[in-house]
């Protein structure tokens, strides 16, 4: 019962980080709109770039977002010492996720309200500012899992020094680089077909940055004492580590022969195989004590009481179809492209 439980948070995590890679890349990516505009014309062109990007992903924004109250309902109710343990152990990087979370969904929405094209450009740095800490902040968290934590025989984690390394640092400069690969392929797939050439030698540009990313975190890894003792499955973190690279290389090839399709799908398993990865390599430990190995929290310790996870299986037999069956019809109804005549969502 735990593991199935463990698996659907992760299931869920994994596909929050997939569904809201996209909107925080989307949001980096107006990083490029040019500030302030040299003439009135280039600042127009730039407003109405940034509304494009958008338009694209403004029909899915909220509804992935969907994902993560899941994923935190879950943690609440069939792990509450781990959730407890995550929030006062990793509270630096969990408090920025979330900051980023709500600048994200604040900065978009209130973009269009101001008609000055400065006001709406303020409103596009703070959703450059919120993507940047979303992404980061879920990256630090998944390593700093992996890397363990000072979990005392007490029971709890003892300060926050732990969250402030070169691997936890690395880990969410990962994921960011990642956000930023799947922000600029899903405009490759959704911008018109006038603009996606453009997007799509973009995103092919940011994939070696991804890899670089991705093997300082792993060097890095392989460098950390703690990161080597937390792991009780090294092949199985190889593999998957080996399996986030080639799916990086699997889209950068899909993008060199325009299959976006591909690469998104490619893209989006990288992003969803750290979940995976710090899961598998962890098993049967969730939380690995650096300062105690008897202190460490197995996945049946931190889970909720057998007729707990009981009742809440009944109430997740129904919510996992409709979750599914929510995103499916929205990918259905907005599917292909914009263009002029789609509605303006922002």
């Amino acid at each position: 019962m735990e593991l199935a439980w463990y698996a659907l948070l992760g299931l869920f995590f994994a596909t929050y980080l997939v569904l809201g890679g996209y909107d925080y890349g989307v949001g980096l990516l107006l990083a490029r709109r040019p500030a302030p505009p040299a003439t009135p014309d280039h600042g127009r062109a730039a407003d109405a770039s940034s509304r494009a990007a958008l338009n694209a992903v403004g029909p899915f924004f909220l509804g992935n977002e969907v994902w993560l109250v899941a994923a935190v309902g879950i943690l609440f109710g069939a792990f509450p010492i781990l959730e407890g343990e995550l929030l006062s152990g990793f509270y630096p990087v969990v408090l920025g996720a979330l900051a980023g979370v709500v600048l994200v969904t604040a900065g978009v929405q209130l973009r269009s309200r101001p008609r000055a094209q400065a006001a709406r450009a303020g409103w596009d740095r703070v959703v450059v500012a919120g993507s940047a800490l979303a992404a980061l902040g879920w990256g630090a968290l998944l390593g700093g899992l992996l890397q363990g934590v000072p979990r005392t025989a007490s029971g709890h984690v003892t300060g926050v020094g732990h969250v402030f390394t070169p691997f936890v640092a690395a880990a969410g400069l990962a994921v960011l680089a990642l956000v930023a690969v799947q922000g600029a392929t899903f405009l490759t797939l959704r911008l018109p077909a006038a603009d996606a050439p453009a997007v799509a030698r973009l995103a092919r540009r940011l994939i070696p940055v991804a890899l670089a990313a991705v093997g300082t975190a792993a060097v890095l890894g392989l460098l950390s004492d703690r990161v080597r003792a937390a792991v009780a499955r090294p092949a199985v973190a190889v593999l998957l580590l080996v399996a986030l690279v080639a799916a990086l290389l699997v889209a950068r090839a899909a993008l060199g022969r325009g299959r976006a399709g591909v690469a998104f799908a490619a893209i989006s398993a990288a992003l969803a195989l750290p979940v995976a990865l710090v899961g598998a390599a962890l098993w049967p430990r969730v939380l690995v004590s650096t300062v105690d190995p008897a202190a460490s929290l197995t996945v049946a310790d931190a889970a909720a009481s057998g007729p707990t996870l009981s009742l809440l299986g009944w109430l997740a037999l129904p919510l996992v179809p409709a979750l599914l069956g929510f995103q499916a019809m929205c990918w259905w109804v907005f599917r292909g492209r914009t263009d002029g005549r789609a509605p303006v969502y922002w």
